[in-house]
């Protein structure tokens, strides 16, 4: 995206389906509609299109939304998302586009980004977008979407999954950690962040859609691993051993790590290795510190060590991930798509802490 004379907003368009969930259609205008560069111009530009010409577009409420774009729009987005629908019909039991929708998809450029939230999975992998990829919904419809598309990698466990230009997630909420994402992608860590300040939800949310799913309720009398995680982040810049985060809570190891594991998501070792680098992410995109110091400020000791934690996690160099966001507007360069990678939807376990 230009921060120039030419400066033009990156176009998302969301394509409403018939029997859509109003939430999860309004996610992208709520989280994209927010981001401005230092001259308060708007990042992005949100349109929203129908496969049919601009009229009503039904719900799975008691109202139906009038949708003002019809089809065409999709020519003219640098991002497609598409929400969850409960009609989607042969699209999600038979796993075909209707010629409806097909024609619809056939206006979307080579190389636009595309996301899906939820159930708007069906309608990429209909289209054959996601043979070969991993990809995720909403956990209770993992097992259909497997064994309806099964050249599709379906991780049922994660919140969402990038994949470089084709992203997805899980249910409802998700797709407001998906959102979040792709703009701290496109633009860093500052600017997402300011965003979920004033959507008063979190950054980034730990673990996975697993940590959702019904399980028995806890004894509420059992402690917690709150004040361990708030202990680790007040000194991510040292040495932590897993024994010393048990200790703050007064559990033995393999208690901690269980109850560490029903509250996240992930393992204590995952947990930590994520907050350090978030940590560089926010250091190497704010500060000046050289990359060394930046190693050190969080705990990652070395500057190979962080290098290969952020390459691992988000498919680039400190360097490379510096000149990407540490610009003068505070925005990065974006992008219609590409970039990031695959390595969003989990962190490896780091075994021991360190």
């Amino acid at each position: 995206m230009s921060q120039g004379r030419d400066f033009r907003p990156h176009r998302v368009v969301v394509l409403a389906l018939d029997g859509l969930l109003p939430f999860e259609l309004g996610i992208p205008h709520r989280i994209f509609g927010r981001p401005k560069d230092a001259e308060r111009r708007h990042l992005y530009e949100v349109v929203t299109c129908s496969i049919r010409p601009p009229g009503p577009v039904r719900t799975d409420a008691d109202f139906a939304i009038m949708v003002e774009h019809g089809p065409e729009a999709l020519a003219t987005a640098d991002t497609v998302i598409v929400p969850a629908s409960y009609e989607l019909g042969p699209v999600f039991e038979e796993g075909v586009l209707t010629d409806e929708l097909a024609a619809a998809l056939a206006h979307i450029r080579p190389g636009t980004r595309l996301a899906s939230i939820c159930t708007g999975v069906y309608v990429l992998a209909a289209a054959g977008l996601l043979d070969g990829r991993p990809a995720t919904t909403h956990w209770a419809d993992a097992d259909h979407l497997q064994r309806l598309f099964p050249k599709i990698d379906v991780d049922p466990d994660v919140l969402f999954i990038d994949d470089g230009d084709v992203l997805t997630s899980a249910g409802v909420a998700a797709g407001l950690d998906l959102c979040l994402h792709m703009v701290r992608r496109d633009h860093g860590t500052a600017v997402a962040n300011e965003v979920a300040r004033r959507t008063v939800v979190p950054p980034h949310r730990d673990g996975g859609q697993a940590q959702y799913i019904e399980r028995p309720v806890p004894d509420p009398q059992q402690t917690g691993t709150t004040t361990a995680r708030a202990w680790a982040l007040g000194r991510l810049h040292e040495p932590i051993q897993l024994r010393d985060m048990a200790a703050q809570e007064a559990m033995s190891v393999r208690t901690f790590t269980r109850r560490f594991r029903e509250e996240t998501g992930v393992s204590p070792g995952q947990w930590l290795t994520q907050q350090r680098v978030e940590r560089a992410r926010h250091l190497l995109e704010s500060t000046g510190l050289s990359v060394d110091q930046v190693a050190r400020d969080a705990g990652f000791g070395t500057a190979q060590s962080m290098r290969q934690h952020l390459q691992a996690a988000l498919g680039v160099t400190p360097t490379a991930y510096r000149r990407t966001f540490r610009t003068g507007t505070g925005t990065g360069t974006g992008g219609g798509g590409g970039g990031g990678g695959g390595v969003f939807e989990s962190y490896g376990d780091v075994g021991a802490l360190s």
